[in-house]
C-alpha cells in the first residue's frame, strides 16, 4: 500500500513539474511589451553612442530604454529571438535576411536608422570618370561586402549586374562593364594599405576611418541612403505594430538624434530615415 502511495506521489510531482516546465518555456511571442520600458541591444561603438541620445529623447516621451551592449553580430539577434531583448539596432537588411534563414527566426525591420557608407577611393584619380579603360579595382573578398561594392558601381552607372543578383552579386554576375574594370579581390581590412597598388578600391567605413580616411571628404564614390545596406531597428514579428515600438522608432528618427549623428560623425555615418 505504501509503495502505491509513493508511486502516486511521484507521478503527481512529475506531472506538476512537467506542467511547470511548459509554463516556463513560453515562447518570446507570448511576452507582452512593457509600455514604459524597452530593452534594446546595440553593438559597442557608434551604435551605442547614438542610442544613448535616443534614450534621452525617449525619456522625454515617458519611455525608458535599457541598453545591452554586444561585441559581436550574432548574439543581439539571438537574444532578441529568445525574448531577452525587445529590439536591437545594429544591422542592415541583407544581414537580417541571412540570419533569419540560417537560424529559423522571424525578426523584422521596423525603422531605418543609419548608413555606414562604403566608399570608393583612389590615390591616383580625383573622380571615377578619370579611371582609364582596364583600370584595376580592389573590392572586399567576402561575399557581403563584395556585393556591396559592386552595388555602388552599378548605382553610379559604371557596371550592370544581372537582374536577380542585385544584393548577392559577385564579379561573375556582371553583365556590362564599359570601362573593362579589372577586379582584384582583397581582404577588406587590408585594402586601405593596398590602395596605392590599384587604381581605385572600395573600403568599408570602419577600415577607412581607422586609416585616417574620411568617407565624405576623400571618396570618389559614396554609397547613398538608397542602399539596401542601411541599418534598421529590428523586432520580433509579433511586435512590429506595437505602440511602444512605434514610440521608440519615433525617438530614434528625431531631429535631436539626427543632429547628433551629423555633428559627431561628420558624414562617416549618415542618418537614413529621410
Amino acid at each position: 500500500m505504501k509503495m502505491k502511495k509513493i508511486g502516486l506521489l511521484l507521478s503527481t510531482i512529475l506531472l506538476t513539474g512537467a506542467l511547470a516546465a511548459c509554463g516556463d518555456s513560453s515562447s518570446a511571442s507570448d511576452k507582452a511589451l512593457n509600455e514604459k520600458k524597452l530593452v534594446v541591444g546595440v553593438t559597442a561603438g557608434p551604435q551605442e553612442q547614438i542610442m544613448e541620445k535616443v534614450k534621452e529623447v525617449a525619456a522625454k516621451d515617458g519611455l525608458e530604454i535599457e541598453l545591452k551592449v554586444f561585441s559581436d553580430y550574432i548574439l543581439p539577434n539571438t537574444a532578441l529571438s529568445e525574448g531577452d531583448l525587445d529590439a536591437n539596432s545594429y544591422q542592415h537588411e541583407p544581414f537580417l535576411v541571412a540570419f533569419n534563414k540560417d537560424h529559423g527566426t522571424n525578426l523584422v525591420p521596423v525603422g531605418k536608422t543609419v548608413l555606414n557608407p562604403m566608399g570608393v577611393y583612389s590615390d591616383k584619380y580625383k573622380s571615377f570618370d578619370e579611371l582609364p579603360d582596364g583600370a584595376t579595382f580592389g573590392l572586399p573578398n567576402d561575399p557581403s561586402n563584395g556585393s556591396r561594392a559592386l552595388y555602388i558601381l552599378e548605382e553610379n552607372g559604371f557596371i550592370k549586374i544581372k537582374g536577380d543578383k542585385k544584393e548577392t552579386a559577385s564579379i561573375y554576375d556582371i553583365e556590362e562593364n564599359p570601362k573593362h574594370l579589372k577586379f582584384i579581390e582583397l581582404d577588406a581590412a587590408q585594402i586601405p594599405n593596398q590602395l596605392s597598388e590599384v587604381d581605385a578600391a572600395a573600403i568599408n567605413t570602419n577600415f577607412a576611418l581607422a586609416a585616417g580616411i574620411n568617407p565624405k571628404e576623400d571618396s570618389i564614390l559614396l554609397e547613398s541612403t538608397n542602399s539596401p545596406y542601411v541599418n534598421y531597428i529590428v523586432v520580433r514579428a509579433e511586435n512590429k505594430d506595437d505602440p511602444t515600438i512605434k514610440k521608440f522608432v519615433k525617438a530614434y528618427q528625431s531631429e535631436d538624434v539626427k543632429k547628433l549623428i551629423e555633428e559627431e560623425f561628420k558624414g562617416s555615418i549618415i542618418p537614413s530615415w529621410d
